[in-house]
């Protein structure tokens, strides 16, 4: 078995080369590539379909339970903040920079680490399957979702996501509407009382002050924002229609399909959902894989922002090395020593759950 210290070089190496990869979502083939040859250099068999690329532990026995690691390789597009190559992986006071450096290279690079670590164990208590995903930032269809017909039942999950090693039991869902208001189309000039965006008022007050009974105890309330307004193409014309997108991100006290049905009994327009599957996920603070963190000094929170767990059935915790906030900005970087700290603290934890649970 290598030693810790010699997969955690290997691993920042590999990141250094994803960095130097360009892999945004959909375009992920080359970054695959690196990840089956980091399993291939440690003899490890592996399953890829699309840019996905998956493996399941030596002595995988079908009569205990798995657990999933997953982590993604693709990245969002570079803003034009950056001062850096994003392509370039610069190091530098500790810090090594690229695009996807912290989102979520480094969280992926270091699930790989743990996965080697355990992979030829012999007396494990559960399965676990490492998943390399891809299209996590456009929720794509050939993501994470494509690839779960192929695993297993899952038991339990850890997302690599940056989070200081931190841990997120809840993560927010998503649920995007296209809302459209009608009305009556007719010169300005004239008078309409049927003007579509002048009805389109007293719906998106709605959206701004109703409030969803249920509050989570780490997410708070279900959030809705109306983030686009759009109607007319000409001064002197009132429009038959005004378009409204709305982002809504839900708690863990409610599915998507709850507060679409809600939406729909208080407004009479036309609304029509974008995706209904990115839901709210949990794992309750009592389950041994939170226990584990939580004896090792890392707290509990709700994340806000969206990644794969939304596409999983199973409880899931996030947990990454890394920030969250440094996640799509200019020159973004994660820290060596996140890394570092990163690859012992997964290892830590699992062996405390493992040794828990058998």
């Amino acid at each position: 078995m290598k030693s810790i210290e010699i997969l955690t070089e290997e691993a920042i190496a590999l990141l250094k080369a994803l960095i130097e990869t360009p892999s945004f979502s959909s375009e992920e083939d080359k970054t695959a590539l690196l990840i089956e040859n980091w399993f291939t250099q440690n003899s490890i068999p592996f399953e890829r379909e699309n840019n996905n690329v998956w493996a399941f532990n030596k002595h995988f026995d079908s009569t205990k339970p798995t657990l999933l690691l997953n982590s993604h390789h693709d990245t969002v597009k570079p803003n034009q903040g950056y001062t850096n190559n994003p392509f370039e992986a610069i190091v530098k006071d500790g810090k090594l920079f690229g695009l996807g450096s912290n989102d979520a290279g480094g969280c992926l690079v270091s699930l790989l680490a743990t996965f080697v670590h355990f992979y030829s164990n012999e007396n494990l208590p559960y399965n676990i399957v490492m998943v390399a995903s891809a299209e996590e930032e456009s929720s794509g269809k050939n993501g994470l979702n494509s690839v779960l017909k192929h695993l297993p039942e899952l038991e339990c999950a850890i997302v690599g996501e940056p989070t200081l090693m931190q841990l997120a039991v809840a993560e927010k869902g998503l649920l995007v509407l296209d809302v459209i208001v009608k009305g009556t189309a007719s010169h300005a000039a004239h008078n309409n009382p049927d003007n579509p965006i002048y009805n389109a008022i007293p719906v998106i007050e709605w959206f701004n002050s109703y409030q969803f009974e249920k509050i989570s105890e780490v997410l708070g309330p279900v959030k809705m924002t109306v983030t686009q307004v759009s109607a007319g193409k000409q001064h002197n014309v009132v429009p038959a229609e005004c378009h409204l997108v709305v982002d809504i991100r839900v708690n863990d006290c409610y599915s998507n399909q709850e507060i679409l049905n809600t939406v729909k009994k208080h407004l009479t327009v036309e609304i029509n959902p974008r995706s209904m599957h990115l839901n709210a996920s949990s794992i309750p603070v009592a389950h041994e894989l939170v226990q584990a963190g939580i004896a090792l000094g890392r707290t509990t929170y709700g994340s806000p922002t969206l990644s794969d767990q939304s596409v999983l059935n199973c409880q899931s915790l996030k947990l990454g090395p890394g920030e969250t906030l440094r996640s799509h900005s200019a020159d973004e970087f994660i820290f060596i020593n996140e890394i570092e700290e990163g690859i012992q603290l997964y290892i830590k934890i699992l062996s405390d759950f493992f040794f828990k649970t058998s």
